[in-house]
């Protein structure tokens, strides 16, 4: 795969900065609608699969596909949704995506509405909302293009950072959108759908009538839509499928710890559903806290150095969940009693305060990672295929977030300490800091657009 001569954005008026405000805006509000339902799809699910009398390993499973189903179908929609945008332009595919989240939230709030005597059809649409909202949502790589289109190399790494942070802000307020617009709705379940349909709605309006096209469609974009074969090539790029696969371990390695945090704090601290919804936001907040930072930073230090600095902050944090993990449990394991919760006083204090760094490190960690990787991927690509380069890389960060998850809860269950999902993040990371040393002489010489 060869790079091509750059287009020239057909901006019709619309200057860098305006394009790239849109783009946050549109993958931030989109991300709304992600933040907000994920925190209450299991419950609202348990009562239908009771109905139905499934079995409680059963039920499992079933919340498990329609959570990993939503990353199964990014990871085969993302580079479909780059080659699409490289070859059509960038706004059609994300009024396209936005419009899908419209509907299939819509089709979320419609299905948790239905009696329990629909159960089946009810876990059907449900079914069919996490698949459509997930093919939907795979256009996060087309948004990094238009960062692409509309930053110069060398400021590539803080546009990209955008994303990063409308990441956050999204997670941030999302489960806090669902914790208190649930209110408002009086706690019918069709809610949480509902909220998060209008929220995208609004973004899709904002990509009809604000955004402004920002790469020229051109002949040079791949004609194969859905295509193994360049996939492939993009992975034999220079540097890039090592960053790919850079992007894939350090995503897998964060998903063990965020599929474990809302048990691992239940197990250890007692926490319920609405403490797990301000942790979960206090992580998004982070996320967008060090997203900003990011920025200044990136004017500074290079990415590999950022990225390497990323990668340190998030073993120190994970290998310290594990250490805290490990001290919190072990008289229990080794005495071979059930552990009843974590005792008030300084002790307790201490290990609370512990978990809550050792969280900080790795949330911070993974928020420099992140942008990194995506701006060196970038630069590493020609411009008529960032679509689908960044595409690809999406597509194996939906991976990770498939592996992650279903590695992490499995591990969290062998031992009773708890600490393996950790332990196995850190040697990951390990391996991950062995393979950026190896490539950093690639990363060095990018391709010249």
């Amino acid at each position: 795969m060869t790079s091509q001569p750059a287009s020239q954005p057909a901006s019709q008026g619309t200057t860098p900065k305006f394009a790239l405000l849109i783009v946050f805006l549109t993958v931030f509000i989109d991300l709304l609608g992600f933040g907000i339902v994920l925190p209450v799809m299991p419950r609202q699910a348990e009562p239908y699969l009771s109905a139905l009398n499934v079995s409680e390993v059963a039920a499992g499973g079933i919340i498990g596909v329609l959570f990993s189903v939503f990353s199964l179908m990014q990871f085969i929609f993302s580079p479909i949704w780059g080659r699409l945008s490289d070859r059509y332009g960038r706004k059609p595919l994300l009024i396209l995506s936005l419009l899908g989240s419209v509907v299939f939230y819509a089709l979320y709030g419609y299905a948790v509405s239905l009696p329990f005597e629909q159960s089946q059809l009810a876990l059907s649409l449900m079914l069919l909302s996490r698949v459509g909202a997930g093919i939907a949502g795979a256009s996060v790589g087309t948004a990094a293009a238009v960062i692409a289109d509309c930053t110069t190399p060398e400021r590539r790494a803080r546009g990209m950072a955008l994303i990063g942070i409308a990441f956050g802000a999204g997670f941030t307020l999302g489960p806090l959108i669902a914790f208190f617009g649930l209110t408002l709705f009086n706690e019918r379940p069709w809610g949480v759908g509902a909220i998060a349909s209008l929220l995208s709605l609004v973004a899709l309006l904002l990509a009809v009538f604000a955004f402004r096209e920002t790469r020229v469609p051109g002949r040079n974009a791949a004609k194969e839509f859905f295509s193994i074969s360049r996939t492939l090539s993009v992975l034999r790029m220079p540097a890039v499928g090592g960053l790919i696969l850079i992007y894939f371990l350090a995503i897998f390695s964060f998903a063990n710890f965020e599929a474990t945090l809302a048990r691992f704090t239940r197990a250890a601290f007692g926490m319920n559903d609405d403490d797990n919804f301000l942790v979960f936001a206090a992580i998004g907040a982070l996320l967008l806290v060090a997203g900003g930072l990011y920025r200044p930073l990136a004017k500074r230090f290079s990415e590999v150095s950022l990225m390497a600095a990323g990668l340190i902050q998030m073993i120190l944090g994970l290998g310290g969940l594990a250490i805290v993990s490990w001290v919190l449990f072990q008289s229990q394991y080794s005495a071979g009693v059930a552990f009843d919760g974590l005792d008030d006083g300084i002790k307790g204090d201490g290990i609370k305060f512990a978990f809550y760094i050792a969280s900080a490190f790795a949330v911070w960690g993974f928020a420099f990672v992140n942008p990194s990787v995506s701006a060196l991927v970038s630069r590493s690509a020609g411009s008529s295929e960032q679509g689908e380069v960044l595409g690809v890389n999406q597509s194996f960060a939906s991976l990770g977030r498939i592996l992650g998850p279903l590695v992490g809860s499995l591990l969290f269950a062998v031992h009773p300490s708890h600490a393996l999902p950790f332990v196995a993040a850190v040697l990951t990371l390990f391996f991950v800091s062995a393979i950026l040393r190896n490539i950093a002489r690639a990363i060095r010489n990018p391709v010249v657009e």
